[in-house]
């Protein structure tokens, strides 16, 4: 049963207050952060450790075994039809074991239906099984994490439905490896990731979930490749596969080319140019974005 707004408001201001109050708890155990440089990446559009479009089995923050990280992030978007993408969250890692995470994305829908917008709402969790992240002679298998996404459309109603999606709120599934080699090419490091997930998410969950043309899961991969080129900036890209369930709009993949900047260890900016394809009535969606994140 779906909560009223007013008490999933309350529900995410109780879990904040929680992290927060955890985090007063542990302040020496917080303030830790003992893991390599970038080793928890950057926020993902909907909020778990990993690249921009793509979740990693890293677990987000700079906490080892015996700490607890986390991170904040804000990031936004703009394509080349002048829809803007906006996302923002928090996140908890405890004991770089499990991550928990909460942020909302909206859609500005542009000329599209002008002045309208459509949030969603994201709950995530990611359990590490098993790897470690960094290769070395005694530590050769990738981390490996499972996780899910819970994500809840606030605006279904008025045009996700309409477009022909079946359901307000979706489950995304994912399982992930990452490997991180250290002095792997020209002595840089090299960053290697690999995601299947499971899910019925139209444009990642802004146009609702499953759609007259399919209502059921598919798994659908996603890849990520980014290099050290100095201390401080890391080089990437990554290519996500999105199912295409609406008859009325084609939904095509998506992929990106970014380079992320740690000017300290616990702040980091990340630039990138983004290619959506078609989005809504509007093709060959293309643009830029800027993310800004705090970790520990």
């Amino acid at each position: 049963m779906l909560l009223p707004p007013s008490s999933r408001k309350q529900l995410i201001t109780w879990s904040l207050n929680i992290v927060a109050i955890s985090a007063l708890s542990y302040t020496d155990t917080l303030l830790a952060g003992d893991r390599l440089l970038a080793t928890g990446g950057v926020m993902q559009i909907e909020g778990a450790g990993g690249g921009g479009l793509t979740p990693w089995a890293l677990i987000s923050g700079y906490g080892t075994d015996k700490q607890i990280g986390g991170s904040a992030f804000y990031t936004e978007a703009k394509t080349s039809g002048d829809f803007e993408i906006s996302s923002g969250g928090v996140s908890i890692g405890l004991y770089n074991r499990l991550e928990v995470s909460l942020s909302q994305q909206k859609l500005g829908l542009s000329d599209t239906v002008p002045g309208e917008s459509i949030r969603v709402d994201t709950l995530g969790v990611k359990l590490r099984l098993f790897g470690d992240a960094v290769y070395d002679q005694d530590k050769w298998l990738p981390q490996v994490a499972i996780g899910a996404q819970i994500k809840h459309n606030e605006d279904f109603n008025y045009i996700p439905k309409a477009l022909g999606a079946k359901h307000q709120t979706g489950v995304d599934l994912y399982l992930s490896a990452t490997k991180l080699y250290l002095d792997a090419i020209f002595g840089r490091n090299l960053l290697l990731n690999g995601t299947l997930q499971a899910t019925k998410a139209n444009q990642f969950g802004f146009l609702g979930f499953g759609g007259d043309n399919r209502d059921h899961y598919q798994i659908q991969p996603a890849a990520s490749v980014a290099v050290m080129l100095t201390d401080q900036l890391l080089l990437g890209t990554e290519y996500r596969y999105k199912p295409d369930n609406l008859g009325v709009y084609k939904e095509q993949n998506a992929h990106d080319i970014f380079l992320a900047w740690f000017p300290v260890k616990n702040i980091s900016l990340t630039a990138a140019y983004l290619d959506l394809g078609n989005i809504a009535n509007k093709a060959n969606q293309s643009g830029w974005y800027l993310s800004g994140q705090i970790s520990y």
